[in-house]
């Protein structure tokens, strides 16, 4: 049994496999997997990748020296519910 995507998790799958060209449909990444190792596999560098790309739709900034970015990556539902709290309104 796995976690249904919400709407930003399943925009945010489609950028994550987008931006890294996963070979992964968005809608296979379960929201609670961890985006490092085991889960998707994703490296420091995809992560890098997948920050500027949140940045750029988003329109705010994942900075490579916030202590919090352990959690924010930790799964799609951490990474959605950061960028919830934190876009702009624009």
């Amino acid at each position: 049994m796995t976690a249904a995507q919400s709407p930003l998790e399943a925009e945010l799958a489609v950028l994550l496999v987008e931006a890294l060209n996963l070979e992964v449909a968005p809608a296979e990444i379960v929201p609670t997997a961890p985006l490092y190792g085991e889960g998707l596999g994703l490296d420091s560098i995809d992560i890098l990748e997948v920050a500027l790309e949140v940045s750029r739709k988003y329109g705010f900034q994942l900075r490579s020296d916030d202590e919090r970015n352990q959690q924010i990556f930790e799964s799609l539902r951490t990474l959605a519910a950061h960028v919830a709290e934190h876009r702009s309104a624009a």
